[in-house]
């Protein structure tokens, strides 16, 4: 847990966040108030193509928001560390999005609004294509012993 404190504080994080460039609008997705989110918030958007298929195979499903074109999953702040989201997946920190008008198509049934991010994070690369990548881009890489 350490490390990844230290990694995420010194080293230079991914600027592939959900795509923004400068000057580009964002929205916050906007939680339910009934929901804890006492982990914080960042929201894992995939094409919308992969929408139903993803929601039907995650075990436990928090708030899903969803326009045309993304749907986009509420997960634990920090869900990032460590893990290597597919170029198709946008990470939002702070669930700050593009502005757009997404709605909330899924509300759990638990008083927490978060998917668990590794399972969301293993069904996105299989939906994608993807070998799953436990290092940030660039970052070492375990060899394995012959």
């Amino acid at each position: 847990m350490l490390r990844n404190a230290v990694s995420h504080l010194l080293t230079a994080r991914r600027s592939r966040e959900s795509g923004r460039r400068a000057g580009t609008a964002t929205m916050q997705l906007p939680l339910p108030p009934a929901l804890s989110a006492t982990l914080g918030c960042d929201a894992v958007g995939v094409p919308a193509r992969y929408g139903f298929r993803l929601m039907s195979h995650l075990p436990r499903t928090g708030c899903v928001f969803a326009d045309d074109d993304r749907w986009w999953w509420i997960v634990p702040a920090g869900s990032d560390l460590d893990l290597d989201w597919p170029a198709q997946a946008d990470y939002a920190r702070g669930a700050r999005i593009p502005a757009g008008r997404p709605k909330l198509i899924h509300h759990p049934d638990n008083r927490t609004p978060y998917t668990p991010p590794i399972p969301l994070f293993l069904m996105v690369c299989q939906v994608t294509g993807v070998t799953p990548s436990w290092a940030p881009s660039g970052g070492t890489r375990a060899v394995s012993a012959p």
